[in-house]
């Protein structure tokens, strides 16, 4: 048996290694011909141009700032719902609201870009008087809402997880009951909300499908009411027709190890914070 269990370890890592090493071997090439400093600091991108640019600053900054801004929204409305589920919710009004987290979790990426095209982006459209409302804004919103079953799920289970005597403890020495779970759970849940935030930074900073269909897809300096293009919805969009062989696609791997990358510094990051803070 245990055996069994270290193969699975095995092929687990050896997946792992085996895309790392692609996206490095088909990354660095790229890198190299266009420049570090050209492909991660340029402000244009623009492949099949005569003089052609590959510059990916404005798809770093615009995946930044969406994740950012979705976490911001996501995480208060995400740990909020949380302890509302474990700790003040009537067992039905619990069930219904778990169902309903547990739908948001399973709907398809292309639903949430559909819902946001139909419904989102129009009413940005008219609120700002833009002549388009795919934009960041739109993209923030999507994601913020995409993150929330991760957070929810795995807020409430460390929730769940905190001792009843620490809360009992607080009730005995005056504590109201808001106190208690602001002092006391939710300090003491703070290891399990940590993962619930790195789950949902990853969901963020991955996702293409959804926020293609209402970011407008244009490679422009990130603004809240700009239309954006993002790391991921980069490659999605450009490789299908990018030339075998050709400096564009090499460059779109190259993308591909940067959000790679990416995505690793900030798990390494913020694993290293919330180790800081256990201790």
């Amino acid at each position: 048996m245990k055996a069994i269990f270290l193969i699975c370890g095995v092929i687990s890592v050896a997946f792992v290694l085996f895309i790392s090493a692609y996206l490095v071997i088909s990354g660095i090439p790229a890198i190299r011909q266009i420049g570090l400093k050209a492909f991660l600091l340029g402000k244009t991108w623009a492949p099949t141009a005569s003089e052609a640019s590959f510059g990916i600053l404005p798809f770093i900054l615009s995946s930044v700032y969406a994740t950012a801004g979705a976490v911001v929204l996501g995480v208060p409305i995400g740990v909020l719902t949380a302890v509302f589920l474990s700790k003040v919710a009537a067992p039905r009004a619990a069930a219904v609201i778990h169902t309903a987290v547990e739908l948001l979790a399973g709907i398809p990426s292309v639903v949430y870009g559909l819902v946001g095209m139909i419904v989102l982006v129009p009413t940005i459209q008219r609120l700002f008087g833009l002549s388009s409302g795919a934009c960041l804004l739109a993209a923030v919103v999507v994601l913020a809402i995409m993150i929330l079953p991760s957070i929810i799920s795995v807020s409430e289970t460390a929730l769940r997880a905190v001792p009843p005597e620490y809360e009992a403890a607080s009730l005995a020495l005056g504590a109201t009951k808001t106190e208690t779970y602001f002092r006391v759970s939710l300090p003491a849940a703070k290891s399990g909300i940590a993962a619930s935030i790195v789950l949902g930074v990853g969901r963020a900073i991955g996702e293409a499908m959804a926020i293609i269909m209402v970011s407008g897809n244009v490679a422009n300096m990130p603004g809240l009411l700009k239309s954006v293009r993002f790391l991921t919805t980069a490659i999605a969009s450009e490789m299908s027709y990018a030339a075998y062989g050709s400096l564009q696609r090499q460059a779109l791997f190259s993308i591909g190890l940067v959000l790679f990358l990416f995505i690793m510094l900030i798990n390494v990051i913020l694993n290293v914070c919330i180790k800081r803070k256990e201790k």
